[in-house]
């Protein structure tokens, strides 16, 4: 994220989401006799949000390097050293600094570089450093955790989950599919999605009976977008800008090296721009490239290039081929689908048999909500159509209040295997599934962690949640137990919100007490108000506290709260 920044202020645009547990790491790390630690991640990750969420509230003096800088002696710590320095005198000064942020660490001068390095070796001054990946770092710089000076915790790009709250306090909620639009597209980078956000924000339109909205239509370039893809808006080859032209109106179909100039190809491939598989398919390197390298086409070229829906219709068909072997195969994990999902945000009509088959496969790897927004579409289409209707209908019981299992109207035997009543299907599953329900059958707590395992490699976070959860209380050692109540929360949060009778009892469990006890009374329909008089609290505490808990329970709001006062008696084995 992009942040206004000055010696001693930061503004922060968008609430904190996700990084708890790096959060801690770091907070320790700044603790006791530890000497401080190392950050490092690609561009935009958010290292420089966690940095400061760690120091929060505490004495801590800052410094950052700058392209402008690199060749200034100490620029970076300017503010905190005299005119006329020499390196051992600044290791003195600085020594008496209890904690040092230094910022953008791979900007340094050599001597503010160094002069961090002397003062890890000193070890009076709590260093946190952070760097960006990818990056020249100066060699003392590096030292730091080759020489083992300091650990270094490298930052992963931030989950969905965490990204879908960042999404929803930056816009309200979105559709499935917009989020995920804007999550492939921004790649990790969370300025480059703040920026993006900031610019569909207006091109958002309702989503009939959901609340939500959604972004369809041409990426919008942005000044970031175009930084973004400078690499390959900037080509001065002819030969070369044209390669990447009609890649771009190739796709989503990849293109045949045959039919573009090898000499172009291998330079672009050289300079990271485009990617060569193992079938000799090309794509553009970056879910970027081709939205901009269009809406940069003259009209001319356009319309030379471009290509229409109806050209991709049986790579479409092929597409929903392998989503339908894939379940068949009782494997959903995820696979590359570009032409369905080119085809949605173009924002053309999409055939009701790919949407249906497109909503089940995501429904079965728990991505409820997914699920709902591919048969939405293939509605929009066809309002008639038979499957798409019975693919929303199940991906919407799957996020209300009642839980997605109906005892009195299962449609799959395995549903049975979910709600805990395994002796009644046994004999009629096969696999994976069936190997569940013989475990749940004899209580036997170790296999059905195994089977959660199973289900999980295979795509199916949520059975593999449930599965966990139903082992939770079939262990006999306390430790198996929290274990397998630890995988299933986890694997829980990534459903998108998907509430079961199995994964019931495990919501609140994940909770402090005090959230446990706020969560319950907000469950019950109380406001904030109405709680902070119960319990002595302020109406903001009252309001932390539900912020923590929704990021904890993967909710947006106290509507999805309800389904947590179910009663423990009504949770399976």
């Amino acid at each position: 994220m992009t942040y206004e920044r000055d010696a001693t202020t930061l503004e922060l645009p968008w609430p904190f989401a996700g990084r708890e547990d790096e959060r801690e790491l770091v907070r320790r790390s700044l603790a006791g006799v530890r000497r401080g630690i190392v950050v490092t991640g690609p561009a935009g990750c958010g290292k420089t949000r966690l940095a400061t969420e760690a120091i929060r509230g505490t004495d801590c003096a800052r410094a950052a390097g700058t392209p402008e800088s690199r060749a200034i002696p100490f620029a970076a710590f300017a503010h905190l050293l005299p005119e006329s320095v020499t390196l051992h005198r600044a290791v003195q000064l600085l020594s008496g600094i209890r904690t040092l942020l230094v910022d953008d660490a791979h900007l340094l001068d050599d001597a503010s570089a160094a002069l961090v390095h002397q003062l890890a070796v000193h070890g009076r001054t709590r260093l946190l450093v952070v760097a960006t990946d990818g990056s020249p770092v100066p060699g003392a710089v590096a030292r730091l955790w080759t020489g083992e000076l300091l650990p270094r915790l490298t930052l992963e790009p931030l989950p969905d989950e965490e990204t879908a709250q960042l999404l929803t306090a930056g816009a309200g909620p979105l559709d499935a599919l917009t989020a995920d639009r804007l999550r492939r597209l921004s790649r990790g980078d969370l300025r480059l999605l703040r920026d993006l956000l900031g610019a569909v924000r207006g091109l958002l339109t309702p989503v009939p009976d959901t609340g939500e909205r959604a972004w369809r239509g041409p990426v919008p370039l942005t000044p970031a977008v175009r930084e973004r893809t400078a690499p390959v808006l900037g080509r001065d080859c002819p030969l070369e800008r044209e390669t990447l032209d009609r890649l771009a109106f190739a796709e989503p179909l990849p293109s045949d090296l045959d039919a573009l100039d090898v000499g172009a190809l291998e330079v672009l491939e050289s300079d990271g721009l485009i990617e060569v598989d193992d079938r000799g398919a090309v794509r553009l390197a970056h879910p970027l490239y081709g939205p901009v390298l269009r809406a940069a086409a003259g009209r001319l070229r356009a319309r030379r290039l471009a290509r229409t829906p109806d050209q991709c219709a049986a790579a479409l068909d092929a597409e929903s081929a392998a989503l339908a072997h894939r379940i068949d195969q009782h494997d959903v994990r995820a696979m590359p689908t570009p032409v369905g999902e080119w085809m949605v945000a173009e924002g053309g009509p999409l055939p009701g048999g790919y949407a249906a088959v497109r909503a089940r496969f995501a429904r079965l790897r728990g991505e409820v909500r997914q699920a709902a927004a591919w048969a939405r579409e293939g509605l929009r289409g066809d309002p008639g159509d038979a499957s798409c209707r019975a693919e929303f209908a199940r991906a919407a019981a799957a996020v209300d209040s009642r839980g997605d299992l109906d005892p009195e109207a299962l449609t799959d035997p395995y549903d049975a295997v979910r709600l805990g009543a395994p002796e009644k299907v046994v004999d009629r599953l096969g696999g994976v599934f069936a190997r569940h329900a013989d475990a749940l059958t004899r209580a036997d707590g170790p296999d059905l962690d195994e089977v959660a395992g199973e289900l999980e490699r295979r795509g199916f976070l949520l059975f593999a949640a449930e599965a966990y959860a139903q082992a939770v209380g079939a262990h006999r050692d306390p430790r198996a137990a929290r274990h397998s109540r630890t995988r299933a929360v986890a694997l829980a949060r990534r459903c998108q919100g998907a509430r079961t009778p199995a994964l019931s009892g495990l919501a609140l469990g994940q909770l402090t007490a005090r959230q446990r006890q706020i969560v319950t009374l907000a469950a019950a329909g109380l406001t904030n108000r109405q709680i902070a008089e119960r319990l002595t609290l302020s109406i903001r505490t009252v309001g932390n506290h539900l912020y923590s808990a929704y990021a904890r329970l993967g909710a947006s709001d106290r509507g999805a709260l309800p389904w947590l006062d179910r009663t423990p008696e009504a949770q399976p084995a």
